[in-house]
């Protein structure tokens, strides 16, 4: 019994040894020609780097096609029936706005008007704008915050509110100037910041009633029907609801009408396609440059590998130094990548051209790329399990 206690004793000794040998092997092959080491940590780099800024600004810029939505108030939004994006509603009778207030679990309601415009510019120019209604006092469909301005810019008669991000779009307008829309007089008093539009159309508010003068909607006529819920009360089976009570009309949680218009635009346009694209290609790329990283070192100490496979050591343990320094490469090309990411984040995000990466495109990114490397080093294995220990060490 002792004797077999020292065998396994003895036994778990030999392997710690050999594992901690082919760990110290694989950290001093891969230390040993930095210049290698770098390429392939590029190759990571720039991969890490290109998922996550182009996912990031895909995200940024898919946000906007949701945004008057998500910087409401509304638990709900109620409008015509089959709606499918914010920016392109049909009237509904402004009516209904009782009705929906009736529905049990329905705290507040207000309504919001959109219609498109041609805003004149001062070289007699014009720009096409999206002039989103809000009624005074609003509470729920008031999507901006002034940021240039008297905070009640929009109580001012005539008054439109424009975003600073769109100066160059509606040619630099300043507070107290005249413009026209729609050949109609407006006066801009006050400015917000950072809401844009998904489409090149800038966004221009102002008061409710105005729209009607502005566009050709009825006065009797709404876009949409904006409602609060008390608390506790399940949001989905109020719009149950308001559309058993009005089944000309859809009602939607603001998250079912936000992932609504953003689905609009994914299937209505090319823009995941040319954003998988691109970074499908950071993808191979890097794969391509560990890939062959790892093989140039491999060629590079041919004889060892030779000289180990003489000795005794299996190709499990071959694989296993080549995936060590994988993960290593991995690790540290995430490492700096990512840090490179956020840095950069920081510098070039704007929100004309927003960089939203959020916490799952990092752990996401890091987890494909590190299986990505750890399968990057089969082609350097191919390599050592067909070398023949007594020709290369003649050689």
């Amino acid at each position: 019994m002792a004797e077999r206690t020292v065998k396994s004793c003895s036994f778990k000794v030999i392997l710690g040894k050999r594992s901690a040998m082919r760990w110290n092997l694989a950290y001093r092959t891969l230390m040993h020609d930095r210049g290698k080491l770098f390429a392939g940590l590029v190759g990571v780099i720039f991969s890490v780097v290109l998922v996550n800024l182009q996912g990031g600004l895909f995200f940024g810029l898919i946000q906007k096609a949701s945004m008057l939505i998500d910087r409401s108030e509304a638990d709900i939004w109620i409008g015509h029936r089959g709606m499918h994006n914010v920016d392109f509603p049909h009237s509904i009778p402004e009516r209904w706005e009782h009705v929906v207030a009736g529905v049990p679990g329905v705290s507040e309601v207000e309504p919001l008007r959109i219609a498109f415009g041609e805003f004149t510019l001062p070289d007699g120019g014009f720009e096409n704008v999206v002039v989103v209604g809000v009624p005074r006092d609003a509470k729920l469909a008031k999507p901006f915050k002034i940021v240039e301005g008297p905070p009640d810019a929009l109580n001012v008669h005539d008054a439109i509110v424009v975003d600073d991000c769109d100066h160059k779009k509606l040619a630099d307008p300043q507070l107290g100037e005249l413009r026209e829309i729609n050949r109609r007089r407006v006066r801009v008093t006050g400015k917000s910041h950072g809401v844009l539009s998904f489409l090149v159309t800038p966004y221009v508010f102002t008061d409710y009633d105005r729209v009607v003068e502005l566009s050709d909607m009825r006065p009797d006529h709404t876009s949409y029907l904006l409602a609060k819920v008390n608390s506790g009360v399940d949001a989905g089976e109020v719009c149950d609801a308001i559309e058993e009570r009005l089944p000309h009309l859809t009602a939607m949680t603001s998250k079912q009408y936000s992932d609504v218009s953003i689905g609009f635009w994914m299937t209505r346009t090319g823009i995941g396609i040319s954003f998988g694209a691109a970074t499908l290609l950071g993808l191979l790329v890097g794969v391509v440059m560990v890939g062959h990283t790892l093989y140039a070192m491999v060629l590079d100490h041919i004889s060892e590998y030779a000289t180990l496979r003489a000795i005794g050591m299996n190709e499990h343990e071959l694989l296993t130094i080549l995936i060590i320094q994988s993960a290593l490469v991995a690790l540290m090309g995430i490492g700096l990548g990512t840090a490179l990411t956020m840095l950069l984040q920081g510098i070039f995000s704007t929100p004309q051209a927003a960089i939203e990466i959020p916490g799952f495109l990092y752990l996401g990114c890091g987890a494909l790329i590190f299986c990505i490397c750890l399968i990057a080093s089969g082609l350097p294995y191919l390599r050592v399990r067909h070398i023949d220990p007594h020709q290369a060490l003649q050689g």
